[in-house]
């Protein structure tokens, strides 16, 4: 139709589902119908100096993006999945622009007030969902970067709270903290049929 608006897409990926701690972040990103970003695709596969190259030039670049977390007490509460897809309607809502559709990695959508479409492995076929990954994974990096400092001894910042050995080991030796998700097997087990674990125990694994 002569005239008519371009259709706005928004792209939303999510970075942080399978850590046992910290929040779980969600970008959204609304590209222009031309743009330069050499090298975009999945965030997992791409290295962390090109992702954050990536990151500066999304965000010049994009007609509008957003960035929404949900805490590791809303993970606990909603479960993972839940707390993911309240994670992308905060972003979606962010957003300066009201998009037509929103393309969403993977097979689960969130409520938006926009037309939703699933993409499985979308970060690698979808430039905006690919955008949205590599936001997502480089805000969520910092985060647990700045984590480390806070909560020294568990390595926050070398494996992003994922499970590795060094983490296991860490919550067996030290106990959790306040940023370990507790209805995660793993943290459970450190927990020990305590409500805190070792957090009380061992006041220099980050202090309040």
């Amino acid at each position: 139709m002569s005239g008519a608006r371009p259709r706005l897409v928004v792209g939303v990926d999510e970075a942080g589902r399978g850590p046992l701690a910290g929040p779980v972040v969600a970008a959204a990103v609304v590209l222009p119908r031309t743009y330069d970003l050499a090298g975009l695709g999945d965030s997992k596969i791409i290295s962390p100096k090109r992702r954050r190259r990536l990151e500066r030039l999304i965000k010049v670049q994009a007609l509008s993006w957003s960035i929404g977390r949900a805490e590791v007490e809303e993970i606990d509460n909603l479960n993972i999945l839940q707390a993911t897809l309240l994670a992308m309607q905060r972003a979606v809502a962010l957003l300066k622009v009201a998009p037509d559709l929103a393309l969403v990695d993977g097979n689960q959508a969130p409520s938006l007030t926009c037309r939703v479409k699933t993409v499985v492995k979308g970060d690698a076929t979808e430039p905006t969902i690919a955008a949205a990954s590599i936001l997502a994974k480089v805000y969520r990096d910092r985060v647990m970067c700045a984590l480390d400092s806070r909560f020294p001894g568990y390595g926050f910042a070398e494996h992003k709270g994922y499970p590795t050995p060094r983490h296991l080991q860490a919550l067996q030796q030290r106990g959790i903290t306040r940023i370990h998700r507790r209805s995660f097997h793993p943290v459970r087990l450190a927990i020990g049929g305590t409500e805190f674990g070792e957090e009380i125990s061992h006041p220099t694994n980050g202090g309040k």
